[in-house]
């Protein structure tokens, strides 16, 4: 009798059908209750976290592709932007150079004008100044030869033209002269 009264007590391994029972049919029935109202919404809100997820990662390449295409646009635009810029600063320089050349033959014509001007003032001037040259030489002879021979000549250098001839001769015989000086 010891060991029935050692298998009675032995508790926790030889348990009460009844409760373990109880235990087991309101286990099924929270675990039917949770499979049919709980993991419907649980397995509902996973799916629609997953489309969702899924749903962002394409809107999120396509956002990418956009970007991208965007991206190709700019960089097309900005080698566009830089090929006129280039081109700008070409014809910019070619005008730069033309404008230069015109003002150079521009200076170069004014300067012609003003050195022709120049020779034709220094001709004219040279004119004047011979004529006064001559006239002075003229009567200074006549003084002088007046002063040599003790009487006034001039009336008599004036009628016979002898100081005119005079000039003329040393200005014939002068151009060679004056040209090699030129």
């Amino acid at each position: 009798m010891a060991m029935n009264s050692l298998a009675l007590d032995v508790g926790p391994l030889k348990p009460d059908v009844a409760p373990l029972v109880l235990g087991a049919v309101l286990f099924f029935i929270l675990f039917a209750v949770m499979a049919k109202a709980l993991l419907p919404r649980i397995n509902k809100v996973l799916v629609e976290r997953e489309q969702a997820t899924d749903g962002r990662i394409e809107e999120a390449e396509g956002t990418r592709a956009e970007a991208e295409r965007v991206h190709a646009e700019y960089q097309e635009l900005l080698a566009e932007a830089r090929h006129e810029a280039a081109r700008l600063r070409q014809e910019a320089v070619e005008q730069g150079n033309a404008i230069i050349a015109e003002l150079r033959a521009e200076g170069q014509r004014q300067r012609e004008e003003i050195i022709s001007a120049g020779h034709a003032v220094i001709d004219a001037e040279r004119a004047v100044a011979e004529a006064e040259l001559r006239e002075q030489v003229g009567v200074l002879a006549t003084e002088l030869a007046g002063r040599i021979v003790g009487e006034d000549v001039k009336e008599f250098a004036r009628e016979s033209g002898v100081v005119d001839r005079f000039l003329e001769e040393m200005r014939a015989g002068e151009p060679a002269g004056r040209e090699a000086r030129d």
